[in-house]
């Protein structure tokens, strides 16, 4: 969605009637000029596709960059991999990378839900399709498609995991991710729909650790100072409940309910050791071959099969079925 002089009367007329069709292309409805637009760019082919993710650290996010990756020289593509670390700026700097690179799509995890909108709108304005994966953005019409995990009904399951294991009673700690991006948002609401119901489930705090590990470890240790008789903890990525799984290890404290979102192999780990309770999986690698699949259909001309919203259910993981999964999928 991404000079010669004429010589001679017969090459000025024809310079002038080109001209002229030019001018009348010019004056078409904006809506037949972005038609025509999309319907060249989607007919232009190329070997190219850029991805871009968050940081590799988080092994949600190295595993939807190695699926997408894998999956485009599959299908005879090259593609390479680069994090913009959630920062708006250097995803700009790379979405103008693969314009200038003229990438035959980009697949993007993006760095914030309204941030994103204007990059992606440049990508597609250079007529180059994005597809994006994982995490949506606060506007339709501007990405080919966005295909997330379902996080309402993710969250919802781990939800009722929480439930049952603090035996629907006792104080608890909800951690928060990125208050830009909108699955924690999603997440959040997910988990409060379903321990609402339950009033003697009792909120201590809710604090944000924007994904990460270590913030949510240092975070959990001063709320278990203050809270030391805390139950429970639901997290809205494996990162962050790990985090708390450390904190409370550290403060020496025992049958503390954990419960994260992701499917990460850490948190499986952890759930075979008995240090957290659940997850939900969200499938990322099928999440990332998903959108390459769609890409190449696009950049071949073709019709890409699906709305531009799409969603994928999670599955909950829990010490019973915790060996059927692998890297953020199930095994085959």
């Amino acid at each position: 969605m991404f000079d010669r002089i004429a010589r001679g009367t017969g090459l000025r007329i024809a310079a002038v009637a080109a001209a002229g069709a030019l001018v009348l292309s010019g004056c078409g409805s904006s809506s037949d000029s972005d038609s025509k637009s999309d319907s060249d760019a989607s007919a232009k082919k190329s070997d190219y596709i850029a991805i871009i993710t968050p940081s590799p650290d988080n092994p949600f996010f190295k595993a939807e960059g190695d699926a997408a990756k894998a999956k485009a020289e599959e299908l005879g593509y090259e593609a390479t991999v680069a994090s913009h670390d959630d920062d708006p700026n250097k995803q700009s700097e790379l979405i103008d990378a693969a314009i200038s690179r003229k990438a035959g799509a980009i697949i993007l995890d993006n760095a914030g839900a309204d941030a994103s909108i204007g990059p992606v709108q440049k990508a597609k304005d250079a007529g180059i399709p994005v597809f994006l994966i994982d995490r949506e953005i606060n506007k339709t019409g501007v990405a080919k498609a966005q295909i997330v995990s379902n996080n309402a009904q993710g969250a919802q399951l781990s939800g009722q995991a929480f439930v049952e294991a603090m035996k629907e009673k006792g104080t608890y700690v909800e951690l928060v991710g990125k208050e830009s991006d909108t699955n924690a948002g999603v997440r959040s609401e997910g988990y409060n729909a379903v321990i609402s119901q339950y009033p003697n489930l009792k909120l201590v705090q809710k604090e944000t650790a924007n994904w990460d590990q270590q913030e949510a470890f240092t975070k959990m240790e001063t709320i278990l100072q203050r809270n030391p008789d805390i139950k429970g903890v639901i997290s809205g990525n494996d990162t962050m409940a790990l985090g708390a799984v450390a904190a409370i290890k550290a403060a020496k404290l025992k049958n503390v309910v954990v419960v994260g979102f992701d499917g990460s192999p850490d948190a499986i780990a952890a759930i075979k050791a008995g240090d957290m309770e659940a997850t939900a999986l969200q499938p990322a690698a099928l999440g990332a071959e998903t959108a390459v699949e769609q890409a190449d259909k696009a950049i071949n001309g073709k019709d890409i099969g699906a709305e531009e919203k799409q969603s994928i259910d999670c599955e909950l993981i829990n010490k019973e079925n915790a060996d059927d999964y692998g890297v953020f999928a199930k095994k085959s």
